[in-house]
């Protein structure tokens, strides 16, 4: 088979039609008329693999299988030796005698089809064929009209090939027995399929390889970050094919980067190069640049490169970039680290890495931070600092706090070794903001008393503005709100002084985070807090109002608001590289999701957050959370380690918030299992932070005490659901829980009630949701009452879809059944386009099916069927 079409190993995706084809058109050869089949694509498409799945389906064939030689000499007629090796019979004979050439044509002609099953030859590789093997086919495509078989001929499109190639496709082209399938490669979609639980990120490995099977295959099989070696070798072979002058030019190339203009490699290369460099294939002409086809078949070959040689090219690089008056900072600070240049990195990394950061592209900011840190020795102190402060602020929005506390610490040792005190002040507010992301909240206000120490000294300031904003951050998430509002209000009034965005902003959020808790008006300050961070293009802040809008409106049980508010803001975060908001805005997504009964979408969610959330133990806190009691519910196994590892780490971090809820789960987990007395206790767990929580948070732990027997109670208003549930008015606080859209939590309150009639219902919720520990459990309810006789039958949700999908998943299937693509569906459904990913992957498995066009065929034969 083909060197480089290897995608076995990994699910032949979005190949169903071509594969569909290629087995017709061998089926109509079994009847008689014959048929030369076409196939063609790049290097590495799957031609193989679509060979080998057409194998499997077509068992009642005589199959022959050969290939045309790399070899730069190739063996002429060698796939018809090949061939005849496995037919046997008169041609065999006629090849070990030595027949002449047309005497082999006709014998081969004569062995097709005059077996008791059809036959099917496969001539691979005919990129490489020798004329005769070329001669041979037109024989072929010329005779095979009533014959029973079928020859299939695959070639690579992406390479020039010679003329005679090209001549004798076309002559098989019009012959009416032949007939063409090409191969592209994968969508996105598919290469996100593929990836699935690697560890690699889906983008990724679409970026490096373009779709490449070969090239997806070999990367997630090898688990490795750099190029496998067995696509380096594949790569480099094909290089070596080339003479010296486009060899040269195709390593040129290669350092240059994936995108190169014609007139600069030119200056760089031997023009006589250039006609071999185009004609190999591994690169595409666009205009006035080349690009490479592959992104790993670039790196291949520039890892390839000697040291010495890479240094002057490089060189030579940066110096035609300046005299053609280039001004891309990016690709020029590359150029200058690879020549050694340390005064152009200087210069062009950081305007590279500023300019990132305002088009919200905070990784690479974050990478050109770093490249201008490995260069900064010969740079002074104060220039140091600004770099690690720089590099620490961008590393905290990818969600990479410990490398960002690494910088902040450099920053803070330069800004006391300058004896800068407003600079010091500021470095210690960051490293306060640092370490308590990273859940060391003692550590982190002990960083900012030392804060406090140093800037209030020093009067008014900006940086002052900031400690105080991050301070009145703090004390909002230990629920004393009183005092952060207080320092809100400072920090507003310092920033409005000195004219600060971003610390205002800040100080509006928390405020009105703060009134919310209290019960106070809140949704005017919160809209000037996104405003002003919309306006301001301050991408932290805008993330984070987005959150706090989620949050609020979550807690206040307005779960449409909320979901509109956390939709828009990870479609912010993806836009712009927000991994640290990104996180929590898709875990209060989930949350929404299982509040409001669509329990698979918050499943595939939480398991999203999880497998991406990174070490950081309060990203993962609300997905396993979420998880936990899900599963619990569900009467599945496994869920302890989630309810156990969000236990720990709320403990740790010491949030009221993130203490009721670890805790609550827990009590519902225990309560479930009818462990009375571990349910009662961890109930009772909850009074301590709850007391600190909003009328919500005290609700559902007041609630819960009295559900498990405890005589003890919350201090504290509580909401409205609660309250009747707790006054015992158990009917009405269902009908407000489902007005609220909240079924589980409907069930819940009706269970409460002790009436028959009303547990009843209670069963329908639970069975219609697949709450089976929660079904049972009231199920022993009512046998004690007396009740023999249960409803059964599916789900509602089931019934009311023939597929079997969520209505989140219905709506997203029915516009892939209509061709849209993600992105499109996401901005129909106001919905992120990562979270349609989880969407489709979710609506693949539950149809079985292996991409999104089947899925589209599903859904309309699905939809016909019902119409019937």
């Amino acid at each position: 088979m083909g060197e480089e079409d290897g995608s076995t190993g990994v699910r032949l995706v979005e190949r169903d039609s071509q594969l569909a084809e290629l087995v017709r058109y061998a089926q109509e050869a079994a009847h008689g008329a014959g048929r030369l089949i076409l196939l063609s694509g790049e290097a590495g498409v799957g031609k193989s693999a679509l060979l080998t799945a057409a194998r499997r389906e077509l068992t009642a064939a005589r199959w022959s299988w050969s290939t045309c030689d790399g070899l730069f000499i190739p063996q002429p007629l060698g796939p018809l030796f090949d061939v005849a090796e496995q037919l046997g019979g008169a041609l065999a004979e006629r090849c070990a005698a030595g027949g002449e050439r047309e005497e082999l044509f006709r014998a081969l002609v004569q062995e097709l089809g005059s077996g008791p099953v059809p036959d099917v030859v496969v001539v691979e590789d005919v990129h490489w064929a020798d004329e005769a093997t070329l001669d041979l086919l037109r024989f072929l495509g010329r005779r095979l009209r009533d014959v029973a078989a079928a020859v299939i001929v695959t070639y690579r499109d992406d390479e020039a090939g010679g003329n005679a190639l090209r001549v004798a496709l076309g002559d098989l082209a019009a012959q009416p027995s032949t007939r063409r399938i090409r191969l592209a490669p994968l969508s996105a979609d598919a290469v996100r399929i593929l990836a699935e639980g690697s560890g690699f990120a889906p983008d990724d490995v679409f970026r490096l390889t373009a779709g490449n099977p070969f090239y997806v295959t070999e990367l997630l099989q090898a688990q490795t970050r750099g190029v496998p070696a067995s696509t380096r070798d594949v790569v480099l072979a094909r290089a070596a094919r080339l003479d010296a002058q486009a060899r040269s030019a195709l390593e040129t190339a290669a350092l240059l980067g994936a995108k190169v203009e014609l007139p600069l490699l030119a200056t760089l290369s031997d023009a006589t190069g250039l006609d071999g460099l185009l004609a190999s294939g591994l690169l595409v002409a666009d205009g006035m640049w080349l690009r490479f086809r592959h992104e790993i078949a670039r790196l291949a070959i520039a890892e390839a490169v000697p040291a010495h040689r890479c240094l002057l090219t490089h060189r030579r690089a940066l110096e035609a970039l300046y005299a053609q008056g280039c001004d891309d900072e990016a690709r020029l600070a590359y150029h200058a680290e690879a020549a050694g240049d340390a005064d152009a990195v200087l210069c062009h990394a950081p305007a590279a890495a500023r300019r990132a950061s305002r088009l919200g592209a905070h990784y690479e900011a974050a990478a050109q931070f770093a490249r201008a840190l490995r260069f900064a020795d010969r740079t002074g102190p104060a220039e140091r600092a600004n770099l690690y402060e720089k590099l620490a602020d961008e590393q905290v929005l990818i969600d990479r706090c410990a490398e960002a506390e690494a910088a902040a610490q450099q920053a803070l040792m330069l800004r006391r070794e300058l004896g800068d005190r407003f600079g010091e002040g500021e470095a210690l507010a960051r490293l306060s903001r640092i370490t308590w992301n990273l859940c060391r909240t003692q550590e982190a206000t002990t960083w900012m008393r030392a804060a406090l120490v140093v800037l209030e000294p020093l009067g008014p300031t900006v940086e002052l503005a900031g400690a105080y904003a991050t301070l009145a951050q703090q004390r909002l998430l230990y629920a004393d709100n009183e005092n952060a509002i207080d320092l809100a209000r400072r920090a507003r009034e310092l920033a409005a002084r000195f004219d600060s965005t971003a610390a205002m902003s800040v100080a509006l959020n928390t405020e009105a985070a703060a009134r919310a808790g209290l019960g106070l008006e809140w949704a005017d300050v919160m809209r000037q807090a996104l405003d002003i961070a919309l306006a301001g293009r301050h991408h932290d802040q805008t993330a984070r109002a987005y959150a706090t809008l989620g949050s609020i409106n979550e807690n206040g049980l307005q779960f449409a608001d909320a979901e509109r508010f956390l939709a828009e803001g990870i479609a912010y975060c993806d836009e712009h590289d927000i991994t640290r908001y990104n996180t929590s805005l898709r875990s209060g997504l989930a949350h929404v999701y299982e509040r409001t009964g669509r329990w698979d979408e918050a499943v595939a969610l939480a398991e999203q957050v999880l497998g991406e959330a990174g070490p950081l133990p309060l990203n993962r806190h609300c997905a396993l959370v979420r998880l936990g009691v899900i599963l619990a519910r569900r009467g599945a196994e496994g869920f302890w380690p989630y309810l156990d590892e969000a236990a720990a780490t709320a403990d740790a971090q010491g949030e009221p918030q993130y203490l009721v809820r670890s805790r609550l789960a827990r009590t519902e987990a225990h309560w479930l299992a009818g462990r009375s007395a571990q349910a009662r206790q961890a109930a009772e767990s909850a009074i301590g932070p709850g007391t600190a929580c909003s009328a919500t948070e005290r609700g559902a732990v007041a609630v819960w005490l009295r559900r498990t027997g405890s005589r003890r109670s919350v201090p504290g208003a509580v909401a409205e659901p609660y309250r009747h549930m707790l006054d015992g008015k158990a009917e009405k606080a269902a009908a407000v829980w489902t007005e609220l859209g909240c079924p589980y939590d409907a069930g819940l309150a009706l269970i409460d009630s002790g009436d028959e009639q009303l547990l009843q219902q209670a069963y329908r919720i639970f069975t219609d949701l697949g709450a089976t520990a929660t079904e049972q459990l009231l199920r022993r309810t009512l046998r004690r009452l007396g009740v023999r006789a249960f409803p059964t039958g599916p789900r509602a949700t089931t019934r009311a879809h023939p597929l079997g999908l969520t209505r989140r998943q219905h709506d997203v299937l029915g516009l892939i059944a209509d061709g849209h693509t993600n992105a499109q569906i996401a901005e129909r459904l106001f919905i992120s386009a990562k979270t349609v990913d989880h969407h489709v992957s979710a609506i693949l498995a539950k149809l079985q099916a292996p991409d999104r066009a089947a899925a589209g065929r599903i859904a309309r034969s699905g939809m016909r069927a019902t119409a019937m």
